[in-house]
């Protein structure tokens, strides 16, 4: 249940940006791609064909936000690493953006909170 909320915090904060920053005038589609490999690596994509980021590198740094108006912290992607193990980041401006979401899942027994007395 903990990786499964991980997984969903930083899959939310992605679709947020993609929604929030890929389409600052409204309207757009996102795309989400969901993959578990039998290592249980589980990847996920979201797509959007928005305005793109400019800057990636500085979108990923703590507290920058492009959403000046609203209450943004600016911490989606900080968010987004850590919950998951890696998360990528591909955009063009004008064309898009992808961000890839990796995380290696865990048997149960893994977690010590898992185990019964």
């Amino acid at each position: 249940i903990e990786q499964l909320a991980d997984v969903k915090t930083a899959v939310s904060e992605a679709v947020t940006n993609a929604i929030v920053h890929g389409y600052p005038q409204g309207g757009g589609s996102v795309r989400l791609k969901a993959v578990l490999y039998e290592d249980d690596t589980l990847l996920v994509d979201i797509c959007d064909t928005g305005i793109g980021i400019e800057d990636v590198e500085r979108a990923r740094t703590p507290f920058f936000t492009t959403a000046e108006s609203d209450e943004r912290s600016g911490m989606g992607f900080t968010v987004m690493e850590s919950f998951m193990d890696s998360v990528s980041v591909k955009s063009k401006p004008g064309q898009g953006t992808t961000v890839r979401l990796t995380k290696r899942l865990q048997a149960p027994e893994a977690y010590p909170s898992a185990r019964r007395a």
